[in-house]
């Protein structure tokens, strides 16, 4: 069973330190290198984000551009796996992280092939279809990491998706303040966790109505102790963080707190 999704009951627990888009404050989002550093760090487990190219690989980038995080322009989906590699994905952050590549999922899988200590928490960007999404999915059956893996989405379409091609593998529905209707189709969904954003965690009595449906949430994206102690005070179960050396340190230096009531 992934560390994301551990036996026992939901919440009240300390809660699970994912790295979000990899160490993002220390190298560039969703590259090896910040996946490297995410491990080195002691998260418990690493987030990035996969789209498709122009020819249907599977690569890792958050925006739907390549202009805000490589040295290139233009839509993730118009460009070649080819033309993504010849972009530089690491000096937009600093020179010394010059030459980083944007990563495909088949690089990330064998990443976590070599370290058995860190779980992958895995968002579909945008919608996918039924027979994309059994390409993700068997990918991650073929590396035999599905005991490490939580597959999930904002659409719940590609949710919907995974379900259907892959129902062994736990699938999550993210949340946020536009859109928390999305919450009344979990059981639909048959999803492990629902996952909102901290403004909708801590606004609402939304983590104490998913524990009761018996689903794990975890907390995107937290950044200050201010936040980290709501989070835990909520009893949350994993927080996803652009700090995740800082909130492992954090953690360590602190007792649990009890969760709400």
């Amino acid at each position: 069973m992934t560390t994301l999704l551990p036996p026992g009951p939901v919440g009240g627990t300390r809660p699970v330190v994912v790295a979000h888009r990899g160490n993002s404050s220390v190298a560039p989002q969703n590259t090896l290198v910040a996946l490297e550093a995410a491990w080195r760090a002691g998260a418990d487990a690493v987030e990035i984000d996969i789209q498709l190219s122009a020819d249907g690989e599977i690569v890792v980038i958050h925006d739907d551009t390549v202009d805000a995080t490589t040295s290139g322009t233009g839509r993730v989906a118009d460009l070649s796996l080819a033309g993504l590699r010849e972009l530089d994905a690491g000096s937009w952050f600093s020179r010394h992280y010059a030459g980083q590549q944007v990563p495909t999922l088949g690089e990330v899988l064998g990443f976590l092939e070599s370290r058995p200590g860190t779980d992958l928490l895995l968002e579909l960007k945008d919608e996918w279809s039924a027979a994309d999404a059994a390409r993700v999915t068997g990918a991650i059956d073929a590396a035999r990491l599905g005991d490490r893996v939580v597959v999930q989405s904002f659409h719940p379409s590609t949710v919907a998706a995974l379900r259907d091609v892959a129902p062994h593998l736990p699938r999550g529905l993210l949340v946020w303040e536009g859109h928390p209707g999305a919450v009344a189709l979990v059981d639909e969904l048959g999803v492990a966790c629902c996952n909102p954003s901290v403004g909708l965690a801590r606004s609402t009595g939304l983590v104490a109505d998913l524990h009761a449906q018996g689903l794990r949430v975890m907390v995107w994206t937290a950044d200050e102790p201010e936040e980290w102690a709501a989070l835990e005070a909520l009893g949350v179960d994993a927080i996803i963080t652009d700090r995740p050396d800082r909130l492992s340190g954090w953690l360590a230096g602190r007792p649990a707190a009890h969760p709400a009531t």
